[in-house]
């Protein structure tokens, strides 16, 4: 992932509510198409000038050839606030993230993430990395919005299960686990998306925890269709089952992996 620093010149006169309204709403247009990452945008003003610090999956993922229809129209929009078009500046590559997937196509990806990551759930099978998710057509209306809320959502529940600390611990967990929750069914519908725009095998992960013994756990079988899913060996020791035929992926519980 890459930091980047975007500079709005002002042209005219203009007030501070203008400003924060344009500079926002394209922040937000480029969130839901995955060519920034995050949800908090700080926004410094200066003498006439408006910079904002935000992270992207690659160095080129502000070009316009990867602009959704609604980021052009935020652009457009920046005349209202009497704002000049971003001059995007790269301050560097962050250490703290992951680096993006190859541009080659995988053999197969999956929808996976966890409350600690920023970066695309739409991952490689091959190699686990991110892939941005402006590389897509988008997923619907224009852009892929639809996938970041379902993220947004799961990254709230994994955190809140996580914590322990409240009754909430456990509708979250269900959401995650339960192919018959409304997250679970709205991720897998999702995926079922990416996989047909995309013509990738793709994969949704169900969160597993809890279970009786580890000898027991090995002989789960899906949850979709109650086939036979279990790995010889895992995939990227975080998948230890694999339906095909669902398109679900799954871990041995974390009860027994510790």
């Amino acid at each position: 992932m890459y930091v980047v620093e975007l500079q709005f010149e002002c042209f005219d006169d203009t007030t501070v509510s203008a400003v924060e309204k344009g500079i926002n709403g394209l922040m937000e247009a480029l969130r839901y198409n995955g060519q920034v990452l995050g949800r908090e945008f700080p926004v410094v003003m200066g003498d006439g000038i408006f910079t904002v610090r935000a992270v992207c999956p690659e160095q080129d993922a502000l070009h316009p050839d990867n602009h959704s229809d609604y980021v052009k129209f935020c652009l457009k929009k920046l005349s209202d606030a009497c704002l000049l078009a971003p001059k995007v500046r790269l301050v560097g590559r962050d250490l703290n993230s992951e680096q993006a997937a190859e541009e080659q196509a995988p053999s197969w990806q999956v929808l996976y993430t966890t409350y600690v990551h920023t970066c695309s759930p739409l991952r490689s099978g091959d190699t686990l990395l991110p892939i941005p998710l402006y590389r897509n057509p988008p997923t619907l209306n224009g852009d892929h919005k639809t996938v970041i809320k379902w993220q947004t959502e799961w990254q709230a529940c994994d955190e809140l299960q996580m914590a322990g600390a409240c009754k909430a611990e456990h509708a979250a967990l269900r959401e995650m686990t339960d192919v018959n929750s409304d997250l679970f069914r709205r991720g897998w519908d999702i995926r079922g998306r990416i996989e047909y725009i995309t013509k990738i095998p793709t994969y949704y992960y169900q969160y597993r925890v809890g279970g009786k013994s580890l000898a027991e756990e090995k002989q789960r079988k899906c949850p979709g269709c109650g086939g036979e899913w279990a790995l010889d060996q895992p995939i990227h020791d975080i998948f230890h089952f694999k339906c095909d035929k669902c398109r679900i992926v799954s871990n041995l519980s974390w009860d027994f992996l510790k």
